[in-house]
């Protein structure tokens, strides 16, 4: 994949399903910092107003499920951005309903509000091996490739950035635990900032020739997780022993995990492990994007922070760019 050129920037009216996850949340700031005009669609937008204060972006409670729903929501809009999906199956929750049924419905949507363009986030080894999560994951793949739209699909590797699922959790249990038992320890896995995953999204949307593309998104850094989970530990400054589990006791942890508040790990975590999480064709090179280093990122990232303050500082950075400055934004 060679670099593409953007077209002079302008503004879109986007419609973005799952944009109160987490890439969602530092996504959102950046489409506004380049004056789109964003709609989100949420099940409870009471529970994300802090987002209005971002210019151009407004949240709408919605049951993204529902066809009639989403044609009523896409009409007139340039681009739909669809982020939402599950590392765990949940209450009601479930892989399939998630990655492949809102898919197909939203493909629906989209042919008859008349919107042809869509941005599909999916995972890097998408459809291979045994884990739902990546089989269903690689089916919703398909499901976007046959639908006649002009897609482009991305997919990342493990990401982190404040609020992640990676640094975060581990920090987590490292602190709570005196020891911390760790399944699959040797898996691969080559970290992405979320930054850098929002900037190949916002640069896609400016680049024709995104169409049809497959990114992989992935950072220059290749580490075992018994690496990664180390490295999270000794920036944290704690002293605590990590023990690499087989797989016949790894499996067992996930078991065990599953019935664990907050689901610390699950049997289809474990699955997903046992597939290296590594690219083959650097997306961000083909945008243009030059990715972050975990290992760099990683002391600033346990001392930052994540929260409605931080994002009241988003809205009046963007608030205060001149159209030149926004022009020139990554």
């Amino acid at each position: 994949m060679t670099a593409v050129p953007l077209t002079p920037p302008h503004r879109l009216h986007l419609v973005v399903l799952g944009g109160t996850g987490f890439v969602g949340s530092h996504l959102l700031p950046r489409l506004a910092a380049h004056g789109h005009s964003v709609r989100v669609l949420s099940r409870n937008r009471e529970r994300h107003r802090e987002l209005a204060v971002l210019p151009g972006i407004s949240v709408h409670s919605a049951d993204v499920y529902d066809r009639a729903t989403l044609v009523r929501h896409l009409r007139d809009a340039d681009a739909v951005i669809n982020l939402v999906g599950i590392l765990n199956e949940t209450g009601g929750a479930r892989f399939r309903k998630a990655h492949v049924d809102l898919t197909a419905t939203l493909m629906a949507a989209c042919r008859e509000s008349g919107v042809r363009r869509l941005h599909q986030m999916s995972s890097l080894r998408a459809g291979e091996g045994q884990s739902m999560y990546l089989i269903t994951r690689g089916e919703a793949e398909r499901v976007v490739r046959a639908s006649g739209l002009n897609w482009t699909i991305y997919r990342p590797s493990v990401i982190f950035g404040p609020g992640d699922g990676l640094v975060t959790r581990f920090a987590a249990l490292l602190r709570r635990l005196p020891l911390l038992p760790l399944a699959r320890p040797r898996a691969r896995r080559a970290p992405v900032a979320g930054q850098n995953v929002c900037a190949a999204i916002v640069r896609a949307l400016a680049t024709p020739e995104s169409v049809g593309s497959i990114y992989e998104l992935y950072g220059p850094e290749t580490l075992q997780l018994i690496q990664i989970v180390r490295m999270v530990r000794d920036a944290a400054g704690l002293r605590r022993p990590i023990l690499p589990l087989p797989d016949t006791l790894g499996y067992l942890q996930a078991r065990i995990g599953e019935l664990l508040p907050g689901t610390p790990i699950s049997v289809d975590n474990f699955k997903s492990l046992a597939l290296d999480s590594v690219g083959e064709q650097d997306g961000l090179a083909a945008l243009g994007i030059v990715p972050q280093r975990f290992s760099v990122a990683l002391p600033q990232l346990l001392g930052g922070r994540h929260d409605h303050t931080a994002l009241l500082d988003a809205a009046r950075r963007v608030s205060g760019l001149t159209p030149e400055d926004r022009a020139r934004l990554p």
